[in-house]
């Protein structure tokens, strides 16, 4: 019995050779992109907590109340108080002027989170809308600023991982009932309302970090097929990005849409942090540096575009809140089972100012090995441009201190890759 994967294939196969036929000119491949992804490096920063809540970014929304996510922030205010609370956070969070920094240091990307309920609600959640003209606005201000902007579906009915920055900590339910064409609906919407922006929009992902291990890993395949033909419905060459699951990104993801499935402009985003186990964060900053630089190869060898889509100078996950409201952190022991690794001291709130020389020294090191190596591939996106108070996160503060590379290929560190 032929699989939905292989069906898939050979349906995309066939449309795009009937369209070839039918059409005087194919537009497939690079040529038809406003940033030439063979030949160009992303150099990019995500525009974190703006159109999803995450509550280490902003602590203060979040703070004198139980919610721990957006859902159950705007399920505890109500609609009313919900929408008014968050327009005046989506008008203030990233401005024009923080479009023109991120191309002032020298970037050419931001990738933008947004949630399905800004573009396809469901009728019983209690999120509130109003994202979207917000977003138009940030299409024209990186325009203006000389940016490509790549669209990320950051959370899906049901939760795709469980994780708050998904919209819903909890259970992973993405996949149960209609959740999954609930999704489509949501790239569907996405992928209409900026098909004719694609000066500045290059690339849509069809949705961030499933959490491979607790869903059907060919479900997962079979959606990112399903979310190329919807995203090709609206526009011919815009790049689709597909996450990497939390599978090897090389020997995983090698082999699956390619070219020789019939499918064009599709990229691989994988996820590079080394703090969310004990194991990594009693790691020496050299074995950080080391582990940064052993991706290189790995990305120079994926037969895709690849781009690692989120990582940090963090070497800690001392943040407030970065594994959860009212969560304490591994390294320094106040986290549910955990051990004490060693000091928070700066790192739990404050700014990059107020670092010691060792954290900026050892930050500087592991961001210029993470750049020296991403680009081995097609890129990388830093996460995240701003916070209120999480200095390995924030680049923002971290260009302001010198800590983050400028201009970005200069190196106090050179060659700590070989």
């Amino acid at each position: 019995m032929l699989t939905k994967t292989f069906l898939h294939k050979a349906t995309a196969a066939a449309a795009l050779l009937a369209s070839a036929n039918a059409a005087p000119i194919f537009k497939l491949g690079p040529r038809a992109l406003s940033f030439d992804y063979s030949n160009e490096k992303v150099r990019g920063v995500n525009l974190g907590g703006w159109f999803v809540l995450e509550p280490w970014i902003t602590p203060s929304i979040f703070e004198g109340g139980a919610a721990v996510d957006e859902y159950t922030y705007t399920q505890a205010l109500g609609k009313d108080e919900a929408s008014s609370k968050l327009t005046q956070h989506w008008n203030t969070w990233i401005t024009q002027d923080d479009f023109n920094q991120i191309a002032g240091a020298g970037l050419n990307h931001v990738r933008i989170p947004i949630g399905y309920w800004a573009l396809a609600p469901l009728d019983q959640d209690p999120y509130v809308q109003g994202q979207l003209p917000i977003l138009d606005r940030a299409i024209d201000w990186a325009r203006s600023a000389g940016l490509k902007v790549m669209l990320d579906l950051h959370g899906a009915p049901g939760s795709q991982n469980g994780f708050d920055n998904s919209g819903r900590y909890g259970s992973v339910d993405w996949q149960q009932g209609d959740t999954v064409t609930q999704t489509m609906d949501a790239i569907r919407a996405l992928a209409e309302r900026y098909a004719s922006q694609t000066d500045v929009v290059t690339s849509i992902e069809l949705l961030n970090e499933p959490l491979g291990p607790s869903l059907d890993l060919a479900g997962v395949k079979d959606f990112y097929y399903d979310g190329w033909g919807t995203v090709r419905d609206s526009n011919d060459d815009t790049v689709v990005v597909i996450h990497d699951a939390f599978q090897d990104f090389e020997n995983y993801w090698n082999g699956f849409m390619t070219a020789d499935a019939g499918v064009n402009n599709v990229m691989l985003d994988t996820h590079q942090y080394q703090i969310f186990d004990s194991g990594q964060l009693t790691q020496s900053s050299s074995a950080h540096v080391s582990a940064a630089c052993g991706l290189g190869g790995k990305l120079a060898n994926t037969d895709k575009w690849t781009i690692v889509g989120e990582w940090t100078g963090a070497q800690t996950d001392c943040a407030k809140y970065l594994n959860g409201f009212g969560k304490g952190a591994r390294y320094d022991g106040t986290f549910s089972g955990s051990s004490y690794i060693g000091s928070c001291d700066g790192k739990y709130t404050g700014t990059v100012a107020d670092l010691s020389s060792d954290d900026k020294s050892n930050i500087r090191h592991f961001i210029e090995a993470q750049l020296d190596a991403y680009e081995r591939g097609t890129g990388w996106v830093f996460w995240t441009w701003k916070t209120e108070s999480a200095p390995e996160w924030d680049m923002q503060d971290l260009l302001a201190e010198g800590v983050f590379p400028q201009p970005l290929t200069s190196r106090q560190y050179p060659g700590q890759c070989g």
